[in-house]
């Protein structure tokens, strides 16, 4: 990683330069400087991956670089005052360290922006390609037959989904139950995701349908439901939705 320090403290230049080589002997600081001027003049032909940037320098506070040449690299603020954390978050800053800082602080602050990159890296390109895809259209209503009766069914009224077989049922909160020409996976993407829920391959769960939770080995969690389904089935929170499942519960 090659990075930029703007400090015009010698001292806390060398100290910072020394603790980042040491927790990461692979970094390349490219350049001390201490001045916005030196800085402009710097980031107009170069680039860096990280910037660390103590907001008081020689002939300015370094707020006044973002307005002279264009910063795209994250920064981490420096600065023995507190009340510039908010203008330091405006300007690319990802975190803000308090002199005098130490090697832990430093630790932490590098540490998080490894966190970022690693969301960006796993979250953007989902993120696109979702943005490529046509949007779907939430589902309000769902029609459904019974014996030579078609009616539609609110999505407030539905309980929960479940596959069985070959089959979708759609279950009511009043037990009602209907089967609906759906597969799990089509209608899924269908529901509002901040009512409904898909726990495992078998249920789609509404919110309002769950009475009691309890957590199981492996992470998992084991649901009652209002109405009970199929005496006997027990409702369980797959491995590998339980963290998701808790998000979505405290959203």
């Amino acid at each position: 990683m090659r990075v930029l320090i703007i400090e015009d403290e010698e001292l806390a230049a060398d100290t910072l330069h020394k603790t980042l080589l040491k927790l990461n002997p692979k970094i390349e600081v490219l350049a001390i400087l201490g001045t916005v001027e030196a800085a402009v003049a710097w980031l107009g032909k170069n680039t860096a991956d990280l910037l660390f940037m103590d907001i008081h320098l020689g002939d300015g506070e370094s707020f006044q670089i973002f307005e002279q040449v264009s910063v795209e690299s994250p920064v981490i603020f420096t600065t023995a005052y507190d009340q510039y954390t908010l203008k330091a978050f405006k300007n690319q800053g990802i975190d803000y360290l308090l002199k005098p800082f130490d090697e832990e602080d430093v630790a932490s602050a590098l540490a998080k922006l490894d966190s970022i990159r690693k969301f960006s890296e796993i979250n953007i390109p989902q993120i696109r390609f979702k943005a490529e895809e046509p949007l779907t259209r939430i589902r309000n209503r769902f029609m459904v037959k019974l014996g030579k009766l078609i009616k539609t069914v609110q999505s407030d009224d539905v309980a929960y989904f479940m596959a069985d077989d070959k089959y979708l049922f759609l279950v009511t909160n009043d037990k009602q139950n209907y089967i609906i020409e759906e597969t799990i996976g089509s209608l899924e993407p269908q529901l509002d995701n901040s009512d409904f829920f898909r726990i495992n391959r078998k249920f789609i769960i509404h919110i309002k349908a769950i009475r009691e939770m309890y957590k199981l080995s492996r992470n998992r969690v084991r649901i009652v439901l209002e109405p009970a389904p199929v005496e006997g089935l027990e409702v369980v929170v797959s491995e590998e939705r339980a963290e998701a499942f808790k998000n979505w519960l405290n959203q």
